[in-house]
């Protein structure tokens, strides 16, 4: 018998290719251990049976971006440390082949690649739920990043409490003086769904935010879902689950 050794090397001397060709290969998707799809090039091997895909190419992967629908208790931020309140339990750790949506149209197969090398871009508060972006193509990083401060993002809150004397009106109003985090925050359309829930539809949104200004009129949301970023809607995506951006899709 011999001593286990990493698939990458194997595939190597296999196919008489370099160790870099041969991660690539695996990475892709391409190299199945006994049957099994392996991705992991230092997956260790010994005796068994590895077959490389006849549709096995050395083409770079093509990013993708991934749309997904945060269930409230996940931590979705950017910044640097989590919120300790999520007690670990992040979005990214929802990206996995089991919560991919079964509707997914893109005809996209699932990689770990795909999830390793995707960032957020679009950080939502840990109580929220609802729309996310994470991508690993740098056009859609660069737009969703540089445009933040004028990328709409629509939310609808469930609120508790009496709403001040022309609070709705303040909500709406282009000088509504709302100063959050040291910042003059912009203009927002605000309207009643129902007696307990507003539509908010504002640029540059940013964790905290709708909640600072609810409770500047009297209001504690009790529930918030982000329904839609620039023009990219959450539609029917079901809590937990994910599924690829379609290339006519544009947000």
């Amino acid at each position: 018998m011999t001593e286990p050794v990493r698939l990458a090397k194997r595939l190597a001397e296999m196919l008489a290719c370099s160790r870099r060709e041969a991660e690539q290969y695996i990475e892709g998707g391409f190299v199945t251990v006994d049957g099994v799809v392996v991705e992991e090039p230092q997956f260790r091997v010994q005796n068994e049976s590895i077959v490389l895909s006849p549709d096995a190419s050395l083409l770079a992967l093509t990013p993708v971006t991934i749309l997904l629908h945060k269930p409230a208790g996940y931590e979705a931020s950017d910044a640097p440390g989590a919120n300790p309140a999520s007690a670990g339990k992040t979005a990214a750790q929802l990206l996995t082949a089991a919560n991919h949506a079964s509707d997914d149209r893109s005809g996209i197969r699932p990689l770990k690649k795909h999830f390793s090398s995707s960032e957020l871009v679009t950080p939502l508060a840990t109580a929220a739920s609802g729309l996310v972006v994470f991508s690993g193509d740098w056009r859609v990083v660069r737009k969703l990043r540089e445009d933040a401060r004028v990328l709409e993002h629509e939310v609808v809150v469930e609120v508790s409490g009496e709403i001040k004397p022309g609070g709705l009106e303040r909500l709406n109003r282009i000088d509504h003086g709302f100063t959050y985090r040291g910042a003059l925050l912009p203009p927002a359309k605000v309207s009643w769904q129902s007696e307990t829930r507003l539509r908010f539809a504002l640029k540059g949104e940013v964790p905290g935010q709708i909640a600072y200004m609810c409770d500047s009129v009297g209001l504690k949301i009790e529930a918030m879902k982000r329904l839609r970023v620039g023009r990219m809607p959450l539609s029917q995506l079901q809590p937990g689950q994910w599924r690829y951006l379609m290339p006519y899709e544009r947000f």
